[in-house]
């Protein structure tokens, strides 16, 4: 079994009134993907940017951080050398071309030339930019820019690699081009932490999945088993609400779950005979009948409503 590489135990922050993370505990083993998924304002990037030395933990409640036997309070510099960071902006210089992007970086860890160089064109060939090596960054699309701020935090062969939100906004190609590459550094011994809204990115790449809700965790398994443990298997979504009532008095169901949204409405079971039977007995309205996915495990852990900060 994996050694666990990251641990953190009843770690808070806070920034002033609005506690952001509260009593958080975890433990992420070597060569796998964690997945922190929540609402906006939930507090995964600020847990993100704890891990690596970018903010603080509060010290009147310190808890525990261990990152490869380095505490960020303590060894800020250590963990950046071992960590590659994908922020949830493209912050590249506009002005240089994709090159001279890398290059910069590479000074930063004080790579001799020629290994930078060697580097650079392993980096752009593994996620395919090669072509696009002299080219300025205004030029490249919004999936190249992303592929290659990925790149760049990956120049100093990080054992941990940090994405914050990696895909968000890229087109299903790129996506899925992306998840590759990450299962692919997964088996080179990488180790990946992301932040996501995606809950299909979450089920295809990670390994385990923690869902945080105003600053707590709420539940952290496999994606499988939090499917597995946390809902029923099939669910049928009406999406005309009205003809929920076309089904009043009928005995099934007793035997399903309902939860209900302003124009939405989805019945939960694990019998999908009973919900075929429902569905035959709809007085018109659409309707669509499917096995239930991670986002009906989010939504069931996290509430329909809107936080605060959304």
């Amino acid at each position: 079994m994996a050694e666990n590489v990251i641990a953190v135990e009843n770690i808070n922050k806070s920034f002033g009134s609005v506690r952001a993370v509260r009593d958080l505990s975890f433990e992420v083993r070597a060569n796998t993907c964690f997945g922190f998924l929540g609402p906006n304002g939930a507090g995964k990037t600020t847990m993100m940017k704890m891990l690596y030395g970018r903010c603080t933990r509060d010290r009147k409640s310190p808890g525990r951080m261990d990152i490869f036997g380095y505490d960020p309070m303590r060894n800020e510099l250590a963990i950046k050398y071992l960590s590659g960071v994908v922020p949830q902006e493209n912050n590249l210089d506009e002005e240089l071309n994709v090159i001279q992007n890398l290059m910069i970086y590479a000074r930063f860890y004080q790579m001799p030339l020629k290994a930078a160089r060697e580097r650079i064109a392993q980096l752009l060939d593994f996620l395919e930019l090669s072509e696009k090596a002299r080219s300025k960054i205004r030029e490249l699309s919004g999936g190249m820019k992303r592929r290659l701020v990925i790149a760049r935090a990956l120049l100093n062969n990080p054992r941990l690699l940090i994405l914050d939100e990696p895909t968000t906004g890229l087109d299903p190609q790129v996506r899925h081009l992306i998840w590759d590459k990450l299962r692919q550094l997964k088996k080179q011994g990488t180790t990946v932490l992301l932040t996501t809204h995606y809950m299909d990115e979450a089920f295809q790449i990670c390994d385990v999945v923690l869902i945080m809700h105003k600053g707590r965790k709420v539940l952290q398994d496999n994606p499988r088993n939090l499917l597995e443990k946390n809902t029923e298997e099939y669910v049928l979504e009406l999406f005309d609400p009205d003809s929920v009532k076309s089904l009043s008095g009928h005995n099934l169901l007793e035997h399903v779950r309902m939860d209900s949204s302003q124009e939405i409405a989805r019945l939960y079971s694990d019998n999908v005979e009973h919900l075929k039977t429902l569905a035959a007995a709809l007085e018109g309205g659409h309707f669509f009948l499917r096995q239930a996915n991670l986002e009906d495990v989010f939504l069931r852990a996290t509430g329909r409503a809107l936080n605060d900060k959304q």
